[in-house]
Formats: structure tokens, sequence, C-alpha cells
């Protein structure tokens, strides 16, 4: 018997990992000022996308000697761009954890033929970065978007580091203080960090990547939409709002009204205490729970956004991983044909659970109200 459903539903049951949900109170009228049917490089054009940059550079708290800069294909075009065009004059060092990670090796070590040295830990573990190698470049994620793992902070980072600190942020940026001296390329998506909508990427430099990419010249060709630099200057224009590539004014507008939105509530702390308020939500349950459990064993480095679940139910702990991952997948299915939670499956290389969305965009009331929908999702699963 799988006893009586929970009295209460969330109001809004977006708890997707990309693209993220809204920010509360979103209608399609909010993009009303777009910019539409005229080109990106007008005059209106030209503004809005550096009012993108000014804004987002504001609440992040972005140096003012970094470059920011909206780039094709979300993070992946903006991880792509920097691994293709910084790396090879030095030794590599490749910090994985989750899928993101492995994918940047793949592209280092495959792709680039780079020499690269791996660091990586299994889901739900961060690697020992005390063995970091710092006169080398560094690419990581801040997020393990996947495994819900976190970097702490950026402590571990070298201050006199001799190499460049690349890092994929998109699941961290709005929700976790990224530590700015320490790192030398950002890069993020409107859809994961403020529930923007998808294909937009932002990349961010710092003075001393500006300075490699004026000094170094890849040996391998670079498509168009890669190229930073003419003449071995930095096209200044891609971090003005002159985009490489034709973007999105309608997406345009959509990240503008996120940040303006996140901006009224009181910038970056009132978007991060969101966050941890959310997570504190799923811990309370976790902690009176049987059935679940973090995928992220240590609290101090467990996500606040892409919060991953394990099912610690011991009859379904104890089966095969095929077994735990159909049963998995019947508890999503489940919250999601009772319209409580969509797209709350765990990634598909991951270890069998959930994954809840707990960014800014998402209420804590909503969170708390899934809560115990999610012991009743697998009581029916078992059940069923």
């Amino acid at each position: 018997m799988t006893g009586t459903a929970p009295a209460v539903r969330p109001a809004r049951p977006f708890f997707s990992s990309g693209p993220c949900a809204k920010r509360p109170g979103w209608t399609p009228e909010t993009l009303n000022d777009a910019v539409l049917g005229r080109s990106h490089r007008s005059k209106a054009g030209k503004a809005k996308l550096q009012e993108a940059i000014d804004r987002t550079r504001s609440l992040l708290g972005v140096p003012a000697d970094y470059r920011i800069g909206i780039v094709p294909a979300s993070d992946t075009g903006a991880v792509e761009m920097a691994l293709w065009s910084l790396l090879g004059p030095r030794k590599v060092d490749m910090i994985a954890w989750e899928s993101f990670g492995k994918d940047w090796i793949t592209d280092v070590v495959k792709q680039l033929k780079l020499e690269a040295r791996q660091i990586t830990a299994p889901y739900g573990k961060l690697p020992d970065l005390s063995t970091v190698d710092f006169t080398h470049d560094v690419v990581f994620t801040w997020n393990g978007t996947t495994s819900g793992v976190r970097v702490p902070d950026g402590d571990w980072i070298a201050a006199d580091r001799e190499g460049l600190t690349i890092c994929d942020a998109t699941s961290a940026a709005f929700a976790q203080r990224l530590d700015w001296p320490k790192l030398d390329v950002v890069t993020f998506s409107w859809q994961k960090a403020l529930g923007g909508e998808a294909a937009h990427g932002m990349l961010i430099l710092s003075p001393r990547a500006v300075e490699r990419l004026e000094s170094y010249k890849p040996a391998w060709p670079m498509p168009k939409i890669f190229r930073m630099t003419k003449d071995g200057k930095l096209v200044e224009g891609i971090f003005k709002g002159e985009t490489i590539n034709t973007p999105s004014m309608l997406c345009v507008e959509d990240y503008l009204d996120a940040l303006k939105w996140a901006e009224s509530l009181g910038g970056l702390a009132a978007l991060i205490e969101r966050s941890e308020a959310s997570l504190r939500a799923v811990a309370r349950h976790v902690n009176q729970s049987a059935l679940f459990g973090f995928l992220a064993e240590d609290p101090a480095t467990r996500s606040n956004t892409s919060v991953c679940l394990t099912i610690a139910d011991p009859d379904i702990a104890s089966r095969p991983a095929d077994e735990q991952a159909a049963f998995a997948k019947k508890v999503a299915d489940i919250l999601e044909k009772e319209g409580v939670a969509l797209d709350a499956g765990g990634y598909r290389d991951a270890p069998p659970g959930l994954r809840i969305w707990c960014g800014a965009t998402v209420e804590t009331a909503d969170v708390e109200a899934l809560m115990p929908w999610l012991d009743w999702a697998v009581a029916k699963a078992k059940a069923s």
C-alpha cells in the first residue's frame, strides 16, 4: 500500500537542472521590449548586449579589468573556445569528478592531443585538490552539475600560479561565490544560471588570459566562432556587445529580465541564500527519511543547485545497478505523471537516483512541498 498522497503540491513543479525554472512571476510579456526584426549590430541591439554584459559584471562582482563576452553554443561553446584558444603552451591538469569534467578531458587529450594529467574522483567525491600543479594550466568545473559535488571555495588555487585556471562555472554562477582573483577563465550559460533560454554562453577572461591570447597562436586550425584575436590582438568588440555570430535578441531580453529580477531581490547574496534555503529543505527531509541519501557525501562540498539524491531504501540499494537505475527512473516518472516534479531524474551516466534543481529561480516552498512526494513515489514504485 502506498498510502494517501501528500496534500500539498509544489506550485511550480520545475526542478530540471537545465534548462532550469524561469524566475517566479515570469510571463512571455516580460519580453515585449526585445529588439526584434533588427540587426543585433544596430545601435539598439548593441545597447541591449552591452547592458547584459554590464549587469552581469555588477551582479557577479566581476573585476573591472576582466572581459565579459556573449558567445555561441551555451556553456559548452564558451568552454570549447577557451580550451582551443588558450591551451598548448604548458602542461595541463584536468580535474574531473563527473560527466562534464570528463568531457573536457576527452577534448584536451583526444582532440587537442595535449599532455594532460588527469586528477579524478568517482561520483559523489571531490578529487585531492592538493595534488594540483599550478605551474600547469588547470581546467575544472566549480560545481559538478551531474554529481552534486562542488569545490568549497578557491583557497586551494595558488595565488602565484604560473598557469591559467579555466573554470566551467555553469551551475555555480549566481548561486555560489566565485573567487575571481583565482580564476582566469570563467564560463556559464543563461539556461542554467538564471533560467534563461538556451544556446548562449558567457566567457569571462582575466588580464592573464588576455595576455595568453595575444602572445600565443595555437598549432591547430581555429574555426571562426573560436577566434578571439586578430593580428595578435584581442578583438575587443566581442566583449563590448559585438558578438561573433548572431545572437537571439529574444533570449537576450529574457536574460536581462532575469538579471533585473535578481537585482530586485538584493543581488548575489540574496540569490545564494535562496539556493541554500532550498538545499536545507532537502537536507531536513533526507536526515529524517530512510529512503534517500545525498550522492555528495561531504556537506562541505555539497551543491546547493544540482542536488543529487540516491535511493537508500535497503531493498532497492541492494539490487544490481541496472535494477536500481530502472527503479529510480520509475520514481522520476511517477513524480512527473503526478505533476509534482518535472525532469527530476538523475543524469544518465551518474549513479541511480534523483536530481532536484535548487537554484535561485526555484522557490524553497516548492522544494519543501516536493519532499513528502519523494517518499510517496518510492512506496508507489515498490508497490507497482
